[in-house]
């Protein structure tokens, strides 16, 4: 059953879900979650220094919403519109992630937070 979590970021509260895998367990086991948000396109990632492996749920196919681990940066990812080597609507990411979880908020709030600094992740 998905674990429901909070990400805050500048006071604003987003909620999410995370799916029951091995690696969302895992990055669940580790909340909160305090990092410094990297941006990519409309995508935010962040170390949260847990080390997984690529897993069954492995993929560069995301759509905006999704929320995956990148094993290469030990970071999570939060997809919310086109990335850089997107060539259509959806994100694209620079290698496979692991889908972990979803914004159950509209996640085009995300682009109102361009440019932020930090992230917390709860649950909640």
């Amino acid at each position: 059953m998905p674990e429901k979590v909070r990400i805050i970021i500048e006071g604003k509260e987003v909620k999410a879900e995370f799916l029951d895998t091995e690696c969302a367990k895992k990055i669940l086991q580790a909340l909160p979650i305090e990092s410094k948000i990297n941006e990519w396109g409309d995508e935010f990632y962040f170390s949260i220094g847990i080390k997984m492996p690529l897993d069954s749920t492995a993929t560069t196919r995301v759509k905006a919403g999704d929320i995956g681990y990148w094993p290469t940066g030990e970071a999570l990812a939060i997809f919310f519109g086109k990335t850089p080597i997107s060539t259509g609507d959806d994100p694209v990411p620079v290698s496979e992630v692991n889908i972990v979880g979803r914004i159950i908020d509209n996640p085009s709030i995300f682009r109102s937070l361009k440019g932020v600094k930090t992230v917390r992740i709860e649950k909640e």
